[in-house]
């Protein structure tokens, strides 16, 4: 399974969960979109003020694939927005199934002008290119993604039909937040405990056994191995052995190879085995789903899991709304003896995943400047932090931060949608990382800002730790290798490799609960029919899909 493919699709569409807002796309306009004359330059259909007139009144309708709420009437940015540019949105969320909606447009060719990227929609040829748009009109866009250039590029017929909205980084990453892999633990468990930091499995079970001694009605270690989100059962050993997320497989000197059959999983499934023999797993972990996984985690009685941050924290925001923060977490990179941390990446970009004007769009000059203008750092401030002055303050050295007024009309869904566009924003092209002044991309990843933001437990836990950040107990991010993640590389419908590759996360289903629930005494004996099987899969199809995948990306991505 490629777990984080999920991932990469459900930050875009979440945000790392906060940007979920989405606009979409009004039908009416189209009704007007082909009375222009054709721009046989940009492959659209040109309105009259595409002549020269880049501030006439123009309204563009937007088709986003998540529902949210409409901005107000008088939406602040917006109106700014129109004052400067003459551009108005029209806007409709998505209600109801997203591919019932994109089957009811595609079959009709009744495209808004702008809509969010789509692999569904790409392959039905809804999208102009944007390449030669970009090198006519954009320098900034351009400039912004020079560096994943030939990344962005459709792999069929090497167009750029989407400009991703996450992934592409400029300065330092800040990132306060933690929305990864690791080995989480409550806050009240480490703050009743003394503040310890584990660094390998058996500090970290002997953390959950001595806690659990005191407080028998915890549960000890919680797993999941429901639908698509296997991978806190199924990732643990690339980590532990200092691989970034790569999905199913291990790449070392940019040659994959399975790791579900190594001694580093056998080492971790071992473990939890142990744990599990000594009561410390919890018993339904292989058999609940989702739901029940994230309501075992706002009850507040989970004493730790491996998982990515994004996966359960809306079991956390429960407890957070109950004011309960001692039950919230933090996570840890534990490690094999030798193996060197790479748990946070850098996100890659995500491609197809943003937004591309359609082929029914009237003016694509108009709004590939649009998006040209918006990229500066200027209209970046405005769009990620707001109007200075009103949305946030600036020190005397130069560094932005809020008010607690202004945080607190921030966390207000109601100024929200009169003071943001987080929905359209979301899925536009944009800077992460920090400005050329220092400042982060936006308020939330402004280290002190976010520090200050914080609740006085979180921030006694994090003086604790001598920390401003919960991104801090994991190391900084690498640079991405070239490939990354492997588990993007597409393996076709019914082939080899995607066969072996099913079958092999159908196997990693049934037997690693079966392997760890056996008695200590079984287990070796479990998990050698587990290596067997596997060996009788065509693994050989799937890793050289993968390697020809990643070799593929290494000459075709490297910018030259």
């Amino acid at each position: 399974m490629h777990k984080t493919a999920k991932r990469s699709a459900a930050a875009a569409a979440a945000g790392v969960l906060a940007l979920t807002l989405a606009l979409t796309g009004c039908g009416s306009s189209n009704n007007t979109s082909n009375t222009g004359t054709k721009d046989t330059a940009t492959g659209g259909n040109a309105s009259p003020a595409a002549a020269g007139d880049d501030t006439a009144p123009v309204t563009f309708s937007v088709f986003m694939n998540g529902p949210g709420q409409q901005p107000t009437p008088d939406n602040k940015i917006l109106k700014l927005i129109k004052d400067e540019t003459g551009i108005s949105f029209n806007m409709e969320f998505l209600v109801g199934d997203l591919q019932q909606k994109l089957g009811v447009m595609i079959a009709g060719g009744d495209y808004p002008d702008i809509l969010s990227g789509d692999d569904k929609l790409i392959n039905a040829k809804a999208y102009i290119p944007l390449e030669d748009l970009i090198e006519k009109y954009a320098p900034n866009l351009k400039k912004h993604y020079g560096a994943v250039w030939n990344q962005i590029k459709d792999e069929s017929d090497g167009h750029i039909y989407v400009l991703p909205s996450y992934g592409v980084y400029q300065g330092k990453i800040t990132e306060p937040t933690y929305q990864g892999p690791g080995f989480w633990l409550q806050k009240g468990v480490l703050e009743e405990m003394g503040y310890p930091t584990p660094k390998t499995l058996d500090e970290y079970f002997d953390i959950i056994a001595k806690y659990k001694e005191k407080h028998p009605d915890m549960i000890g270690f919680e797993s999941l191995n429901f639908d698509w989100r296997v991978f806190p059962l199924q990732n643990p050993p690339e980590h532990l052995s200092g691989h970034p997320n790569d999905g199913a497989v291990i790449v070392d000197n940019n040659v994959a190879q399975i790791f579900a059959d190594k001694d580093i999983s056998k080492t971790y499934y071992k473990k939890l085995n142990e744990i599990n023999a000594k009561g410390l797993m919890d018993k339904e972990a292989f058999v609940q789903n989702y739901d029940q996984y994230l309501a075992k985690v706002a009850s507040g009685k989970v004493i730790g899991m491996f998982d990515q941050h994004w996966n359960f924290q809306d079991g956390e925001k429960s407890l957070i709304s109950q004011g309960k923060l001692e039950n919230t977490y933090i996570g840890f990179p534990l490690l094999y003896p030798g193996a060197e941390e790479w748990y946070r990446d850098r996100g890659a970009v995500g491609t197809n995943r943003g937004f591309g004007i359609s082929i029914n769009a009237k003016d694509p000059v108009r709004i590939i400047k649009f998006w040209d203008k918006m990229i500066t750092e200027d209209w970046q401030k405005t769009l990620q932090w707001g109007v200075k002055g009103e949305d946030y303050e600036v020190n005397a050295d130069g560094s932005f931060y809020r008010t607690p007024e202004q945080r607190a009309n921030a966390d207000q869904t109601s100024w929200q949608v009169a003071n943001k566009i987080s929905g359209m924003f979301g899925y536009m092209p944009k800077i992460q990382g920090t400005y050329s002044d220092g400042n982060a991309a936006d308020a939330g990843t402004q280290p002190q800002e976010f520090f200050d933001s914080l609740k006085p437990y979180d921030q006694k836990i994090l003086k604790a730790y001598n920390k401003k950040s919960w991104s801090e107990f994991f190391k900084e991010p690498k640079e991405n290798n070239i490939y990354f993640p492997a588990y993007s590389i597409v393996l076709k419908d019914g082939s080899p490799a995607q066969l072996a590759q099913s079958k092999l996360n159908d196997l990693q289903i049934k037997y690693l609960p079966k392997a760890i629930m056996a008695s200590p005494a079984e287990f070796d004996s479990v998990w050698q029919d587990y290596v067997d099987r596997i060996h009788k899969l065509d693994i050989k199809a799937y890793e050289d899909r993968m390697n020809e995948g990643i070799q593929q990306r290494i000459e075709k991505w490297s910018v030259k």
